[in-house]
This record gives structure tokens, sequence and C-alpha cells, in this order.
């Protein structure tokens, strides 16, 4: 395939007006045209990498701790009809046996359509009992090495991220041991400034949905928020408009700078559905526009109902983040987060042909996978 006259975005993070040639499925620059082969005018119309989701929960109807395929299923069609086609759903604070069942599924998983499942993300049980958010308490526990090897064993090497509360007993060990295996976020936490820079020099590199379920900053008291500046995490950001006010969406992207920050949806299953009555991990769920709340604690967020393409365009039309910012935050950073930039993320030469055209209000016009065409709304 032949992508005709796109503003391409580049592997230096600028655009540029060109073609794209996708073979066998990948990026393949340079390369001469072929009889017969397939070509789609894009008529100036941009020319973005497929995105990368590391942080979401589930969407229409569907939650990835179901442990069940044709949710699963759903789930993956849906986010490659939005331009995700890179998926690392997260787990709830569950138990080790439940854990298990949300393992297996992922484990025989086939990415035969829709995003691909390219990772899990494990967001609990290691996490704070202070610092819950909509996760339940019922499951918090200490972080466990041999539980989440475990697991990983059961996932067949699925699991790219864990988070963890680095103050609670045994966890800085946890990252100590851990970090070489797997990349430890800080996430769900009590913990200060010292504590966090410890489990930084520990090992871990990564702050799960920052200012959410954490201290904040205060000028005696700095937190884990200016720990992870300092010592060069990654970030992620909702920037779904309830999360995070604008002016702050902003501040993140200027103060760690676009390397640093990765968009995340944080979405469950009502993405892509009406408002209404669902479930995140087991707790009931309110949805009013794009605000998710715990029905029995209205002021307690419980996710997002926005994917993370509209994440990405609000953070452009709506919060005044450069468009060349925020497209590295939903495709090159979170991919290298979870170690599968060698094949998603960017439009480099060897990537997956994976590209969502967009045009200067960044609404979709089509989606490729992988050099064939999975979504046209031209």
């Amino acid at each position: 395939m032949i992508i005709k006259n796109a503003r391409i975005y580049t592997p230096e993070h600028t655009f540029k007006t060109g073609d794209l040639t996708i073979r066998d499925g990948r990026i393949a620059f340079g390369a001469p045209p072929l009889e017969g082969e397939e070509v789609l005018d894009a008529n100036g119309a941009y020319a973005l990498p497929g995105l990368v989701d590391i942080h979401f929960h589930g969407a229409v109807g569907h939650d990835f701790c179901d442990a069940d395929e044709a949710g699963l299923q759903a789930i993956a069609d849906f986010e490659a009809s939005k331009g995700v086609l890179a998926i690392c759903p997260a787990t709830m604070t569950f138990s080790e046996e439940i854990l298990n069942g949300i393992m297996d599924v992922a484990a025989t998983h086939k990415n035969g359509q829709g995003a691909d499942l390219v990772g899990i993300n494990m967001e609990g049980p290691y996490i704070s009992p202070k610092k819950i958010g909509a996760q339940n308490p019922k499951y918090v526990q200490g972080a466990d090495a041999a539980m989440f090897r475990r697991l990983q064993a059961r996932s067949g090497g699925l699991i790219k991220l864990v988070d963890v509360a680095p103050e609670e007993p045994g966890n800085l060990d946890f990252i100590r041991d851990c970090h070489n295996e797997v990349c430890i976020s800080i996430a769900h936490t009590c913990t200060d400034y010292d504590t966090a820079k410890a489990a930084f020099a520990a090992g871990a590199s990564h702050m799960t949905h920052l200012y959410n379920a954490m201290p904040g900053i205060t000028h005696r008291a700095p937190g884990p928020i200016i720990a992870a500046l300092e010592d060069g995490a990654d970030v992620e950001l909702i920037t779904d408009n309830v999360h995070i006010h604008p002016a702050v969406v902003r501040f993140t992207f200027n103060t760690f700078g676009d390397d640093h920050v990765i968009l995340i949806a944080d979405s469950m299953m009502a993405c892509g559905l009406p408002d209404g009555a669902y479930s995140l991990g087991g707790q009931a769920v309110t949805v009013r526009g794009p605000r998710a709340t715990l029905t029995e604690h209205p002021d307690t967020i419980a996710g997002s109902a926005t994917c993370l393409y509209d994440c990405m365009r609000r953070a452009v039309c709506e919060m005044g983040v450069p468009l060349e910012s925020a497209v590295r935050a939903a495709t090159e950073n979170p991919a290298r987060s979870i170690g599968v930039d060698a094949d998603y993320g960017s439009l480099a030469a060897g990537r997956y042909g994976n590209v969502v055209l967009a045009d200067d209000d960044l609404n979709i016009l089509a989606v490729v996978q992988k050099g064939k065409v999975i979504h046209d709304n031209r």
C-alpha cells in the first residue's frame, strides 16, 4: 500500500508532506511502487502513528477483568476503530486467584483482528489502602515478588507494568527485586518525596495517572511528583478534561517535557456507550457525560469514559497542547515505556504500518492496520 499526499508525523516529531509506503505490513520508506499496488490518497490529511494505550480497563460494556475472550475481542475491535492499535489493558486490585483467570484469557488471546494485545498493566493489588481510589480495598496487599512471577508466567510474559505504593512495608524490596523484569510504576500512594526518591533509586521509572491518587506538590513537602521530575520518570496523564485541569496538563508538558509524558485513557466499560449505570472492579459506577464516579461515593472518580484518541484530541483542541507533543505522548512514549517500540508507536521504517488519517480538526478519516484499511470514514 502507498498512502499519498499525507502530512506524515515523522520520527523527528514533526510533520512532512509526502507519501508513505507499507510493505508486508511494515513501513518501507523509499520502496519503488509495485504494479497494481493499492494507493490511498490522503488528500493532505494528517498521517499519525497508530495510538498505544498502556492504561485502560475496558470499553463498550466489557472490562478486561471480566476474563472473557469475547469481551477482550470486543474491546480490541472498539479500540482499533478509534485509532488505538496496540493495547496494554489494566487489571484492578484483586486476589491472585481472580488475577489468574485474567492472565489465562490474555495468554490465549490471538491478535487476529482489532488492536493488538501487547501487554498487561497490573494496577494493584500492591497499593496503599489509604489511596485506593476506585479499587477494592478488600484485596489490597503488600508487593509479593513470588506472586508477581507466578502471574507473569501464567500470562506468558505479558505483564509490562506493575503499580506499587513504595511506602508500604516490603514494597521497596519488591522494586529492587523486580525492576529488571518489569517496568515499575508508583501509584495509589501516600509516599513522601524521600520515599519516592528511594523508589526511583531502587528501579521504579514510571508514575501512574500523575496527580491522581497521590500527594500533591507543596513548597515544604514536594512529594512524589517532584521526585519523578528530578529522576526523569515517565508520567501518565488522563486528558479527558475531568481528571486534570487543562492548565495543569500544559504545565506538565512544559515541565516534564513531551518525551516523558504518556497520555492514557484509564477508560472503563462505559467508554463508547451512553450515560448510565456500570461497574469497575466489582464496584457500581455512574456515568454522566465524560465523568464516571463510584455510585456510593460520587466524589470518587472511577476511571474515564473517554478513549485515548479523544483524550489526545482534547489535549490539542481544548487544552492547548501542541499537536506534535500530544501525538508523541499517545504513540511513541507509551510504546517505549513498555518495550514495544520496535514495532509500534512510530512511522519509522520497519515499524508496523499502523496509520491514522485525520483531518485538520483531528476527526478520524481512516485507520490502517499493518497496511490494510480497517476503518474508512472518508
